[in-house]
């Protein structure tokens, strides 16, 4: 992928040693096993990337997205799940910051950018997902704040996680009715369902978020009352460059272990790279992963420096996740058997890539909102 200037290509190398040390050796136990481990995130920490989009002000490196796009590609071509905890973090401190009271900000940024706080998302719900306007979690007003009553699910660092941005119904208006808060995970009347067996992306936490009577002060309103619709869209789209940037990733971890296999295996008397119907599907995968980071690289430019880019991250996020479907399994094509053996990467990786055609707004939600921006002038 196409980096810009050296503070990025040292930022790279210092993320790749990272990966090479601390995750790449336990991968396949972590995503066996279902386990997520803090102290990688710490590091993550450490090394200022949990504050990679928090001012500088609030402790944070305020890099920008052409920044985060590089390092999420780079985690994801190693762990996808490590890379998704990571971008929901960033998520949730993202809101804070363009939505946040500056109290909220003092209180919340600093120990999110440090990683002392993992951050989280909590929007979706078991009847409200592409259509997030349908939610149903409830906040009644009492006294000087609210309470919470709903369930969320699938919820990414679900009970991981120390902070959530999490959507409410405050009126029965569908989308003025809504409202977001700041949660925090030990809050009487929160708590988090089972460890979801997932098909991928399995050594990130997801799990419901339960509220039973949960008493929210209004000084965790995140934004005014009826606003947290805007919330969420306006998050959307720098979600979306970020989950497109991951599947970028998780594309190129299937492409450099599909040309590593194609230069070792042999058959037939030579490598199989040299037969042409595996240099067909190898080329496949080149091209895809390099269209993929220029529309990722547009798609973070125009968000970096305030221009529109709703269609842009939305054409982002779904080719992106169709091109790492398609390069992970060629992977596995050029692997033959082995491809399916756990025991290789590429099947952690073919597994890996599909939730992104769907989470975020499927494929099929990212072509309606595409076509409408383009009918509105946004082209």
């Amino acid at each position: 992928m196409w980096v810009a200037d050296e503070q990025q290509r040292a930022m790279l190398d210092t993320v790749r040693r990272l990966c090479d040390r601390d995750i790449r050796p336990y991968v396949q136990e972590m995503d066996e096993k279902a386990e997520f481990r803090r102290e990688i995130f710490n590091r993550f920490g450490e090394l200022g990337l949990t504050g990679i989009l928090i001012p500088e002000e609030y402790g944070g490196l305020e890099l920008g997205y052409s920044t985060s796009t590089l390092v999420l590609a780079e985690i994801a071509s190693v762990s996808a799940a490590y890379a998704v905890s990571i971008m929901v973090h960033w998520l949730c401190a993202a809101a804070i910051t363009t939505f946040g009271t500056e109290d909220q900000k003092q209180e919340y940024l600093p120990r999110l950018a440090s990683g002392e706080l993992m951050g989280a998302w909590s929007l979706t719900e078991p009847n409200a997902g592409s259509d997030a306007a349908s939610l149903r979690t409830a906040a009644a007003h009492q006294d000087d704040g609210y309470i919470l009553n709903g369930t969320k699910s699938f919820i990414s660092n679900g009970g991981a996680a120390d902070v959530y941005v999490a959507f409410t119904r405050t009126s029965a208006d569908r989308y003025s009715g809504i409202t977001a808060f700041i949660i925090e995970k030990g809050w009487p009347g929160v708590s988090f369902g089972k460890k979801e067996n997932k098909m991928g992306i399995r050594a990130c936490d997801t799990r419901s978020m339960i509220f039973e009577d949960c008493y929210v002060p209004t000084s965790k309103r995140l934004h005014e009352e009826g606003q947290g619709f805007r919330v969420a869209m306006t998050m959307m789209d720098a979600g979306r460059i970020n989950n497109a940037a991951l599947t970028l990733g998780i594309a190129q971890g299937a492409m450099r272990e599909a040309v590593k296999y194609a230069q070792e295996r042999e058959q037939f008397g030579k490598k199989i790279g040299d037969f042409q119907g595996v240099q067909f599907m190898l080329a496949d995968i080149k091209v895809g992963v390099e269209t993929t980071a220029a529309i990722v690289a547009r798609a973070a430019y125009k968000k970096d420096h305030g221009l529109p880019v709703t269609a842009d991250a939305s054409v982002a996020k779904m080719y992106s996740a169709d091109v790492a479907m398609r390069a992970a399994e060629n992977a596995v094509q050029i692997h033959g058997g082995y491809g399916y053996m756990k025991e290789y990467p590429v099947e952690q990786f073919f597994r890996d890539a599909k939730i992104f055609q769907i989470t975020e707004g499927t494929n099929q939600i990212q072509r309606v909102i595409i076509a409408k921006r383009m009918l509105q002038g946004e082209v």
